[in-house]
């Protein structure tokens, strides 16, 4: 049995790995929230700009098609 206690640091940097391969998670807003993180910048107004951003090229991208 592997007793080695992780940091929070690296639970994080683990969960912030694997987030786009979970199951029922958007791949594209998975891919954004691990970007920001990785990054560094994971705040709620960079994340809701993303989001926007998201939104706005989904939009477009209907319209397109």
């Amino acid at each position: 049995m592997n007793s080695e206690v992780k940091s929070g640091q690296e639970i994080l940097d683990n969960f912030f790995d694997k987030i786009e391969s979970i199951e029922d998670v958007d791949p594209k807003i998975s891919k954004i929230i691990s970007e920001l993180y990785k990054e560094g910048a994971l705040t709620e107004a960079r994340i809701k700009n993303e989001l926007q951003q998201l939104r706005i090229q989904e939009k477009d991208e209907v319209k397109a098609n």
